[in-house]
C-alpha cells in the first residue's frame, strides 16, 4: 500500500481479512468527498446517506459520533485529501445473507482527484443501477456502460430507461438549464450531494430549481446540460448523442458560485 493511500477499518490498519471481505462480497455501500483543512461542504447530507444507508442494507447504524470521529481519524495530519467512508460486514456473505446488526466502517484516504473533466460529451445507453437510490458497491453495470460509451468516441455513458426517459450518469448526476431555471431529471437516480448542494445555493445567483420527467425527445428545448459530482462542482455537457449544447462558460461559473456559496462544515 503506497503512503498516498491509507486503508482503515474501525480507525486501525485494515487487515487482510478485512481486505478480503470487502474484495469478495459485494454488498455494502459508501461516500466519497473533498476535505480541506476548514472542513467538507455539505457533510451533513455524507453523513445522512451513510445513515439511511446503513438501517436500510444492515438495520443498523454506527451513528453520527463515531462516523465523524472515524472520519477525524482517517485525516488526521493532512491539509486535503480525498476521504471514502464505506459500510460493510464480514458476516453478510452470499451463503449466509440474514445477519443485521451495525456494519464495520472502512474509510479510504488519499490524494484528491481532479475534475472528470473540463467538458463531456456522453451517450444515452440503456441502463437503471439497482436500489438507484443507493450510493452502493455493485459498480459492474456504470463501468461496462462507461467502457462501451467511451469505446464509441463519448467520454461518459448517461443512464435512460427503455422510454428514454434520463436518469443520471455513471458517477455523476446530470442537470439542464432552461432560462433562469435549472432543470434536474425527475426518474429513480442517486440523490447527489453536490446536486444539492447547487440547489442550496442557486438563490445566491438567481436561479431557481425543477424537477421534471426529461426524455430524450425533449433535449432541444433547454439551453445547456452539466454534469455534477464531488470530485466536479459543475462541467458543461457539450453532446448527448447527437444533440449538441454550447460550452456555456458564464452558466458554469455561475454553477460553482452556487456551490461554493455552501460553507464547509467541520468534521
Amino acid at each position: 500500500m503506497g503512503p498516498d493511500r491509507v486503508i482503515l477499518v474501525e480507525g486501525e490498519t485494515a487487515t487482510e481479512a478485512d481486505l478480503a471481505c470487502v474484495a469478495l462480497v459485494n454488498y455494502g455501500a459508501y461516500t466519497s468527498f473533498r476535505v480541506k483543512a476548514d472542513g467538507v461542504r455539505g457533510l451533513d447530507l455524507h453523513l445522512a446517506r451513510l445513515e439511511a444507508s446503513a438501517i436500510e442494507l444492515f438495520g443498523e447504524s454506527p451513528g453520527e459520533a463515531r462516523l465523524r470521529d472515524l472520519m477525524r481519524r482517517a485525516v488526521a495530519g493532512r491539509d486535503q485529501a480525498w476521504l471514502r467512508v464505506s459500510l460493510f460486514a464480514p458476516e453478510i456473505r452470499p451463503r449466509e445473507a440474514g445477519w443485521h446488526g451495525c456494519p464495520r466502517v472502512m474509510t479510504v484516504t488519499s490524494p484528491p482527484p481532479p475534475p472528470l473533466a473540463t467538458a463531456a460529451r456522453v451517450q444515452p445507453l440503456p441502463y437503471g443501477r439497482e436500489a438507484a437510490h443507493l450510493k452502493h458497491t455493485a459498480g459492474f453495470g456504470l463501468i461496462r456502460a462507461r467502457r462501451e460509451a467511451m469505446a464509441a468516441g463519448f467520454d461518459d455513458a448517461l443512464f435512460v430507461d427503455a422510454q428514454g426517459l434520463i436518469a443520471e450518469g455513471t458517477l455523476w448526476n446530470i442537470g439542464f438549464i432552461r432560462g433562469q431555471t435549472v432543470v434536474w431529471p425527475l426518474a429513480p437516480m442517486l440523490a447527489g450531494v453536490t446536486q444539492a448542494l447547487i440547489d442550496r445555493g442557486l438563490v445566491t445567483i438567481g436561479l431557481e430549481a425543477a424537477s421534471e420527467p426529461v426524455r430524450l425527445d425533449v433535449l432541444d428545448g433547454f439551453d445547456s446540460a452539466f454534469l455534477c459530482n464531488s470530485a466536479t462542482p459543475a462541467c458543461a455537457v457539450t453532446a448527448i448523442g447527437t444533440v449538441a449544447y454550447p460550452a456555456a462558460d458564464a452558466a458554469i461559473a455561475r454553477l460553482r458560485e452556487a456551490w461554493r456559496s455552501n460553507p464547509c462544515q467541520s468534521i
